[in-house]
């Protein structure tokens, strides 16, 4: 599995249909009003699936093959956030990136469209 990490609007989805030569058909798009179809090659906006997780009480799949490329929002540093479900959710946002990034084969951080592979 291959972890992308970054920012809101930094290029995270264009530069993952380049590198991995992704059809739309490859990508889930996650959201928060239903539950995602992770067998997709790609998950994109990973946080949103944590949220719909909490709010359904559901443990979030973390174990995920190779082949798989998940991106996620960034949404763990900044300002902590004053309501509580807010706060949670960054907080399993951090909890899911750091497992995701022990079992992941690369971690790449996009800044500015810009990758860094960090692993």
């Amino acid at each position: 599995m291959d972890l992308i990490i970054g920012g809101a609007f930094q290029g995270k989805l264009e530069y993952a249909r380049k590198k991995y030569k992704l059809k739309a058909s490859d990508v889930c798009e996650c959201s928060i009003d239903k539950e995602p179809d992770l067998s997709k090659r790609c998950i994109n906006r990973f946080e949103r699936y944590i949220l719909w997780c909490m709010r359904n009480n559901k443990e979030p799949q973390m174990n995920f093959t190779d082949e798989k490329i998940i991106i996620l929002n960034d949404i763990f540093c900044g300002v902590v956030p004053i309501e509580k479900e807010a706060r949670a959710w960054r907080e399993a946002c951090g909890r899911a990136g750091t497992a995701l990034a022990a079992s992941a084969n690369s971690v790449t951080r996009l800044f500015c469209g810009i990758p860094k592979k960090i692993k």
